[in-house]
């Protein structure tokens, strides 16, 4: 039976991707998932060799046939995102797909037509397989693409029967991270001891409550201000969420991504001493009966 884990954080920059490239680098059997796929860069660490790449559609868009429009106007004037011109001309960037225009045209004039938003890859890496994206420019619909990352995760995890899929997702609360987390065994929230941190560790915490996914915490940074570690401390005991991992800040992760590798991997100090230990107490939950 497959186990997945994933790894989030309310805000960018905790360390999300450090901890869960790390985690990859010392587990045994694993796929790795890049859910993050706003701003995906776990291929920096990983190098990862593309096997089979994709195509990713997000919203639809409108298109009008001129042959069949009689410029009546209908279709511009009930478009509340602006996307129709008064040329009749389809602005794909403003489209949010929702069809309004082909419900109301009075010609069938108008259809919606899939457009490509993206790529989604399945790669292999020297930790083994892995499923990542690269949304488009402008695109939407992330946690669409987000559900395609993980499923290719679980297809690679079956056709390479592995135990483990490691998914790093996104920061935040978004639609995004409710993809990331809907249905995996156990979620390993990243925080950092900040004002902002705390906050949004408050906030992620209640989206993970609400999905009654079993959550741990490791606190990052923990050094810059032991006073806010200590409320964070506090906070985690009031939801009853573990804390398994308890980092100083550290120049190791920016050094490590600087030459494309895994803290674990660049150097055995005290901070990947502490993510191999965090690691180990991860698996204890994460593989519990």
């Amino acid at each position: 039976m497959t186990r997945q884990i994933t790894v989030i954080s309310g805000k960018g920059g905790t360390g999300k991707t450090t901890i869960s490239s790390a985690f990859a680098s010392l587990a045994d059997d694993v796929v790795i998932a890049d859910c993050d796929v706003d701003a995906a860069d776990m291929h920096l660490i990983m190098a990862p060799e593309i096997l089979e790449t994709k195509d990713f559609y997000g919203l639809k868009v409108a298109s009008i046939d001129p042959d069949l429009c009689t410029a009546c106007g209908i279709c511009e004037r009930s478009c509340r995102f602006g996307a129709i011109g008064p040329d009749l001309h389809v602005d794909v960037y403003r489209c949010e797909g929702c069809a309004v225009c082909e419900y109301v045209c009075p010609s069938d004039a108008i259809t919606m037509l899939d457009r490509k938003a993206g790529d989604v890859f399945t790669s292999m890496t020297r930790f083994g397989p892995m499923a990542h994206a690269r949304l488009g420019i402008g695109e939407e619909a992330s946690g669409k693409l987000v559900s395609a990352v993980r499923d290719a995760a679980t297809e690679l995890a079956l056709r390479y029967n592995k135990s483990t899929i490691i998914i790093d997702g996104p920061p935040g609360t978004g639609c995004s991270v409710i993809a990331s987390i809907t249905g995996v065994d156990l979620v390993l929230i990243v925080t950092e001891p900040t004002v902002s941190g705390m906050h949004d560790l408050e906030r992620v915490s209640e989206v993970v409550e609400h999905f009654r996914i079993p959550a741990l915490v490791c606190i990052n940074k923990s050094n810059i201000n032991e006073q806010n570690t200590n409320r964070i401390l506090d906070h985690c005991r009031s939801r009853q969420m573990d804390v398994v991992g308890i980092l100083p800040y550290d120049r190791t992760p920016t050094d490590a991504m600087l030459v494309g590798k895994t803290v674990v991997e660049y150097v055995d100090n005290d901070f990947s001493s502490g993510v191999r230990a965090m690691w180990e107490k991860v698996q204890k939950y994460l593989f519990a009966e």
